[in-house]
């Protein structure tokens, strides 16, 4: 099948930092969600034809349309077990979904029922996003699932609860970023436990072709590692930005007669900085990451050498 176009690797050339966020403005492009459900088919449809060897003429399409129909396949289907997923917990819901959750944490954090209310809402997001895009060939547990998300919720509403007391005193602005620094306190204890196997197992190891030649823990804390860094610098922005906005906007007595406005605010500021924050921070890192076995842990890289002795650089998938 000569000339044919391989659509089971992004449009773009993920080697450089351009290509991935272009990747991923596609990916969590919220536009998506308002997908018919008669577009989804069809482009579930061209899809599988096209994959079981069906060409462009024969589906009457065009290569742009191939990949168009490519991305918004992806954006509604699981990659492995090919169903629809729920639609809140999709890439695409992402910066709508986040941009509302983040402007009313950020609005509603002085009050301990406040906290403790939008703290939980926020990880039980991340509970329902973390099972949409669950892996269909190694599934994470029930119980995995359930214990991150009490200790993410925790972690969050602890660090909260805790720096709104010792900073009780503080300047206004302080205050605003209180949620901020939940969010990543969450994101360090959410993350790791995910992927807990991961760290106990190891994370696959492949060639360059594909093929699987081991599995290394270092590869595993290296990739969790990267993964938690682009998590909160992608809530940055808007968990920073917006207070200081917010902060200078009641210095100002701006909205002292449209107090109505303050959660509306805040939301249109977390959907702006979201909507560039959350693909431009995916795109940070590698997805497959190359690392070479002299790296590796002392067994793995002695494995590797004896049955693969050619073999001088291996490839980990580091997730999202």
């Amino acid at each position: 099948m000569s000339g044919r176009i391989d659509i089971e690797k992004p449009y773009w050339d993920q080697s450089t930092y351009e290509g991935r966020a272009l990747h991923f403005l596609t990916v969590t492009n919220p536009l998506n969600l308002f997908a018919t459900t008669q577009q989804l088919e069809r482009a579930r449809d061209i899809v599988t034809k096209y994959r079981k060897g069906a060409s462009l003429e024969q589906l009457g399409v065009t290569e742009n349309e191939l990949w168009k129909s490519k991305y918004l396949y992806d954006s509604a289907y699981h990659p492995d077990t090919g169903e629809k997923m729920l639609l809140i917990g999709r890439m695409s819901a992402q910066v709508p979904m986040n941009m509302m959750i983040t402007g009313c944490m950020l609005t509603f954090y002085k009050t301990t029922a406040h906290v403790v209310f939008w703290q939980w809402v926020n990880q039980s997001f991340n509970a329902i996003v973390n099972y949409t895009n669950r892996s269909g060939s190694s599934p994470i547990p029930t119980q995995t699932l359930l214990a991150s998300y009490v200790a993410a919720t925790g972690g969050a509403v602890t660090t909260a609860l805790g720096l709104n007391r010792l900073f009780c005193n503080a300047p206004p602005l302080v205050g605003r970023l209180v949620p901020f620094a939940a969010v990543a306190a969450a994101n360090c204890v959410n993350i790791p436990m995910m992927r807990i196997s991961e760290l106990q197992n190891g994370i696959e190891l492949q060639t360059e072709d594909g093929m699987k030649v081991g599995n290394s823990k270092l590869a595993a804390k290296k990739a969790i590692a990267a993964v938690t860094l682009s998590r909160i610098l992608m809530a940055s922005p808007s968990m920073i930005l917006a207070p200081v906005i917010m902060n200078y906007v009641e210095r100002k007595r701006y909205l002292c007669r449209a107090r109505w406005a303050v959660v509306p605010l805040q939301v249109l500021i977390c959907g702006i900085c979201l909507t560039f924050a959350t693909p431009l921070c995916c795109a940070l890192f590698v997805q497959r990451v190359p690392i070479s076995v002299d790296a590796l842990e002392p067994a793995v890289r002695d494995e590797i050498r004896s049955k693969h002795p050619s073999v001088q650089t291996v490839y980990y998938n580091k997730g999202l």
